[in-house]
């Protein structure tokens, strides 16, 4: 199976003839990873009940990607500088979630994402073993294949490794450390918040609306709903553009990447947001007021017009 995939990919994107044998190499280590990734999120995810694996290692793969290919190039100025964005991306993505409480001294252990819960308990995934092919298709196959995808820049930067910084790979980076920089501060409002709401910390007036509500409207969240899901998205869609400088070509296979991460987040918050509302009663009104993802309200406001 991993030597059938290792194929698709090369004779699907990878001029095979033309490219270098370390390139190859590299293309066939991401892939193992991905593969021996998939295996070990499912079958402890199976064994435990705990559907978070690939949570956990959500943050930990693009940096695992970035320094493999960089260990393959390592004289490529644009690898060394994509590799350490990722990682910084990756190491304060790991801490916010640690410090939520989703890492353990026991590997497996450690709070599953709430969401996997309650859809552990839809009508639909309760059947048989539904569940089990939902971990299996969705949470580990796909949700690892995506974060190959949106890491796959790197494979581009990589394949034209020769090709010097330009000032699209500035202008990139400076945007990636930009939404990096935003999602943090989103990040510690949200965790601010909460530990507010639990009691955990005096409550010092920063949130009193949200506390109020129930749900966080202050902060960045006073102009969209998702502050930190726009920024994470954003984040790798900058990272895209590291893959056009290195390329030339402005549309290229890499895209794939992070157009099925924003389909996600779509998802993912469209999901969580039905939860609030069940929560919430305010939330309604907050979804009416405030827009997803873009602080900028797309909706069409009707005018009164005035009859003579």
């Amino acid at each position: 199976m991993n030597l059938l995939l290792q194929n698709s990919f090369l004779d699907s994107w990878i001029s095979v003839d033309n490219a270098e044998p370390v390139f190859v190499h590299l293309v066939q280590s991401w892939i193992t990873v991905l593969f021996i990734t998939v295996i070990v999120c499912f079958v402890v995810g199976e064994l435990t009940r705990n559907y978070s694996q690939v949570d956990k290692v959500w943050s930990l793969m693009p940096i695992a990607y970035s320094w493999i290919t960089l260990s393959a190039f390592p004289f490529s100025p644009r690898l060394w500088l994509m590799t350490v964005l990722v990682t910084a991306w990756g190491l304060r993505l790991s801490y916010n979630f640690y410090r939520k409480g989703g890492y353990n001294i026991i590997p497996w252990k450690g709070e599953e994402d709430y969401r996997w819960g309650i859809l552990r308990q839809h009508p639909i995934l309760k059947k048989g073993i539904r569940i089990s092919l939902f971990n299996l298709f969705f949470i580990s196959i796909y949700q690892q294949v995506l974060i190959f995808l949106f890491s796959t820049p790197l494979l581009l930067a990589a394949e034209y490794a020769d090709v010097s910084l330009t000032g699209l790979d500035y202008l990139a980076a400076s945007f990636m450390f930009l939404f990096i920089l935003i999602e943090t501060v989103a990040d510690n409002q949200l965790y601010n918040f909460h530990l507010q709401k639990q009691h955990k910390i005096p409550v010092n007036g920063q949130f009193n609306e949200s506390l109020n509500k129930g749900f966080m409207t202050e902060g960045f969240w006073k102009y969209v709903r998702h502050p930190n899901f726009a920024a994470e998205q954003a984040t790798w869609v900058a990272f895209y553009f590291f893959g056009v400088a290195a390329s030339g070509f402005w549309i290229n296979w890499t895209l794939s990447g992070p157009f099925l991460l924003i389909l996600l987040f779509a998802g993912s918050s469209g999901f969580t947001e039905s939860i609030s509302m069940d929560k919430y009663p305010e939330y309604m009104s907050y979804k009416q007021n405030v827009p997803r993802f873009l602080p900028v309200n797309l909706k069409l406001k009707s005018k009164t017009v005035k009859q003579v």
